[in-house]
């Protein structure tokens, strides 16, 4: 296996590895997000690792798994940055702005990756990267809408964030390549 697939392959074990340690040792990890609260921010870090069941969790694992793949074609070290930049932006913005209650899961990184994916088109604006932000928008269309309006029971802050990170993450990633800079006289 590639050093590349090794990087996706640990960061979903470590998704499974917690729950299992839930399920196992009751209590042992509940570090969740709990907004405005200073123990809520611990779980900024842990909640990408925390969730409430195994449908959750395999709801969180197969995107992740799809838009990560897709992410890792340019590197583990992207990826990890990535992963990292709208764990942060999702988790600052539930902190911020969450409802009551605590919120656990990686579906932030999961519309953070998809932002990214499509406005790393947008910003590069070369082929590979069009295409692959046209795919993307096309096959999470629904997840992006769905998940951004806010509903009982599901953390919108995070996806919100989360996709908004994935976004300034496209940019910071772009750097110049793709853009034109126009003068204006």
């Amino acid at each position: 296996m590639s050093s590349r697939a090794n990087t996706l392959v640990i960061v979903i074990a470590l998704m499974w590895v917690v729950h299992f340690l839930r399920v196992v040792l009751p209590g042992s990890v509940v570090y969740g997000i709990i907004p405005r609260t200073a123990e809520g921010l611990a779980g900024i870090v842990m909640a990408p690792f925390l969730h409430m069941n195994l449908q959750h969790l395999w709801s969180n694992t197969i995107p992740l798994a799809i838009l990560g793949a897709v992410v890792l074609l340019r590197g583990s070290n992207q990826f990890l940055s990535i992963f990292a930049m709208t764990a942060l932006f999702s988790g600052f913005g539930t902190w911020i702005f969450g409802s009551r209650g605590m919120h656990i899961g990686a579906s932030g990184v999961v519309f953070g990756l998809a932002g990214f994916l499509i406005f790393r088109g947008l910003f590069e604006r070369t082929f590979a990267a069009l295409v692959i932000a046209i795919v993307i928008a096309v096959a999470y269309w629904q997840m992006i809408l769905i998940g951004l309006v806010p509903q009982e029971g599901i953390g919108w802050a995070g996806h919100f964030f989360g996709f908004v990170g994935g976004a300034v993450a496209a940019r910071t990633h772009a750097g110049t390549r793709g853009l034109r800079r126009r003068s204006v006289m």
